[in-house]
């Protein structure tokens, strides 16, 4: 439910809103498994859908899908509408895509290897310093070349190449490192082995397929299907930093805009901070500080406001708390945290509070319209207008097929790129010193055949061969005389005869 300027959340002492003026300056839902964090995320982003605002957000259990068809109504529904004091709006579903890194569940999602860039990349396949310093050379390598790097086999290629002709590279590549090379292989077999290789290559995902709105004005909900791609917590999270990224670089400075102009839910928040480098949790907090001025607003999602470093916390103006347990002396720290994030309420204890409340219940502390953090209210969230829970097969075909990017984006395309220049580089090498090792052959069997006409055995008379021709000369010439003189004889006899 949504008004000209707010989105409606539920109600407490007091309906509580989100003023869509100040909902890009992000947000935190966060609670116990269980407790209604889904909910809540769907009534936002059917929201922030209804006042013309694309959204994108992960769904890690497949329930968000539910946006995409209208809800039924039943008892339980009617019942927190009317314990609410609000009358039951219309049901109805919000214009949604899905996509999917698999290319199974949803349209095709794909980026290309140099959009991603290496610090996503080493990242993405756990990489050490030293691998993903090698990694940043196959970059700039790619790059001083002029070779596209799109796909798992650009990698692949290059990576073989730079393997083979280390020593002929120059300096800059000196150290270049064998066993990281091999290390960087052996990772990227295991991403392909998980059925990710279909994620890196072309066409890439463009920024503008996912700023659209439909074509009665709402804005279209980009749904990743998350149910295979969170058992792949690097990729998922490297993923959608990349997309906070891209959206702080690509989009224009907007200040603070009447509505954002796209809002993003990153669930699961903690995985992206588990194992993250002191450079990456500095670039996080970087883009969460400054993207709200290109009119983005990030909205977090996890268990407890803990799970998040304390400078990014301090970027999230717009809170839902649902309810924490506190068993362990670790949860009861949990709650001493969330609870100190909210302006006091003196109506109750808000420490007290976060432990007790129900499904479906959460304090909530919004910004009014001057930025200003409202006093936490504890508040019933409203049922939201599109089914709760996911989509059947069937269904979820139908909703791809209507998509009118599911046709551009359906089949992978492969241009030439590094692959496919250094095997031909590669082929040309091999018949090029193929035809030198043959110029080679033949400069050497000339050679020999000028060494043997000049040697001096060449310049000397075959004596044999002289001393046959004079025998047979004197052979000749003895018996043509012998010849002559038996015939002089013969007639001399005769006539002396006569």
């Amino acid at each position: 439910m949504t008004d000209s300027d707010s989105i409606f959340l539920g109600t407490g002492e007091q309906p509580v809103s989100l003023p869509l003026r100040v909902a890009n300056r992000h947000g935190l839902v966060a609670g116990a498994t269980g407790t209604g964090k889904t909910i809540t995320v769907q009534c936002l982003a059917e929201g922030f859908s209804a006042a013309g605002v694309p959204v994108f957000v992960a769904d890690v259990k497949g329930d968000l899908a539910g946006l995409a068809r209208a809800g039924t109504p039943n008892e339980r529904i009617g019942a927190r509408w009317q314990k609410m004091g609000v009358e039951q709006p219309a049901f109805a579903a919000c214009p949604v895509a899905i996509w999917d890194v698999y290319g199974e569940a949803g349209t095709p999602l794909r980026l290309s290897v140099s959009e991603l860039g290496p610090q996503m990349l080493a990242r993405m396949l756990e990489l050490n310093e030293t691998q993903e310093a090698t990694l940043a050379l196959m970059f700039r390598f790619a790059d001083d070349e002029g070779l596209l790097l799109l796909d798992m086999a650009d990698l692949n290629t290059t990576l073989t190449h730079l393997l083979a002709n280390a020593g002929q590279l120059g300096a800059d590549y000196a150290s270049l490192s064998r066993p990281s090379i091999a290390a960087i292989q052996r990772r990227m077999m295991l991403l392909e082995n998980a059925g990710a290789a279909g994620f890196f290559g072309e066409p890439a995902i463009a920024l503008a397929d996912l700023l659209r709105t439909g074509a009665d004005g709402r804005g279209v909900v980009n749904l990743l299907d998350a149910r295979k791609l969170i058992n792949q917590p690097r990729l998922y999270t490297s993923f959608l930093l990349w997309l906070m990224s891209e959206l702080f670089e690509e989009l224009p400075e907007i200040g603070d805009p009447d509505k954002p102009r796209i809002v993003f839910f990153f669930d699961e928040a903690h995985l992206l901070f588990d194992g993250a480098s002191r450079a990456l949790a500095e670039r996080v907090e970087q883009v969460v500080r400054l993207i709200r001025s290109k009119g983005v607003g990030i909205y977090f999602i996890s268990q407890s406001p803990g799970d998040l470093p304390g400078d990014v916390l301090a970027q999230l103006g717009n809170r839902v708390q649902h309810a924490l347990r506190a068993y362990t002396p670790a949860d009861q720290k949990a709650v001493r945290v969330a609870a100190r994030a909210f302006r006091v309420n003196p109506a109750f204890d808000t420490e007290e509070v976060i432990s007790h409340l129900g499904v479906g219940e959460a304090l909530v502390s919004t910004l009014d319209e001057k930025g200003v953090p409202c006093v936490v209210q504890r508040a019933l969230i409203r049922p939201p207008c599109s089914r709760m829970g996911p989509l059947a097969d069937d269904e979820r075909r139908a909703v791809i097929a209507a998509d009118a990017l599911s046709v551009r984006y359906a089949r992978p395309h492969d241009p030439v790129s590094a692959h496919e220049v250094l095997q031909q580089r590669a082929r040309e090498a091999v018949a090029e010193r193929q035809r030198q090792e043959q110029e080679q052959q033949e400069k050497e069997q000339a050679r020999e055949r000028e060494s043997r006409e000049r040697s001096p055995q060449a310049r000397r008379p075959n004596r044999q061969g002289v001393t046959e021709t004079l025998v047979k000369s004197v052979v000749r010439t003895v018996g043509t005389s012998l010849g002559r003189s038996i015939v002089r004889g013969i007639l001399g006899s005769i006539t002396r005869t006569r």
